[in-house]
């Protein structure tokens, strides 16, 4: 990844694909007042240099858990005993294999770590539990607290600063 500068235009892209990853190029083009070319050169400098990291689908875990039959998040708090380097990165590791683990942060103070974990059911949050805190003998300490409804969701991040 290298280093690049970024200029209105590049925030303006930016943000309007945090808001809508599925424009077509055109249709970007047109909300950046630039051309279809420009802009979709512009998009690929962006991605080539990390900026933007990759394009999902955001699914709706109410509405899967309506058709599926079961859904259940959990935000988890995990403490460890041991907070060296190494200690930190196997733990991020181990739980960087697990599909269910949403998101993961090192946080502080407080617990080491703060994860947003999403399964299909409280047997299924108690099998991941066994492998990723009560089988390794340095997470002292796990606090977890069940989704009943979700009120607010994003992954934007502001392109300009507070006025």
């Amino acid at each position: 990844m290298k280093e690049i500068e970024l200029d209105a235009i590049d925030l303006q892209l930016l943000d309007q694909l945090q808001k809508d990853a599925s424009l077509s190029n055109q249709a970007l083009a047109d909300r950046v007042h630039t051309s279809a070319p420009t802009c979709l050169r512009r998009v690929k400098r962006l991605r080539d240099s990390g900026l933007i990291e990759k394009q999902v689908a955001v699914l709706n875990p109410q509405t899967l858990a309506a058709h599926t039959g079961y859904g259940l998040t959990a935000i988890v708090e995990v403490s460890l005993d041991r907070q060296d380097t190494g200690a930190l990165e196997a733990f991020e590791k181990r739980v960087a294999l697990e599909v269910a683990v949403q998101q993961c942060y090192r946080v502080s103070p407080g617990p080491d770590f703060c994860l947003v974990v999403h399964t299909w059911d409280m047997p299924t949050y108690q099998a991941l539990t066994q492998r990723l805190f009560t089988t390794d003998a340095n997470v002292r300490n796990v606090k977890a607290f069940f989704s009943v409804h979700r009120s607010k969701f994003g992954a934007e991040l502001p392109m300009h600063a507070p006025r």
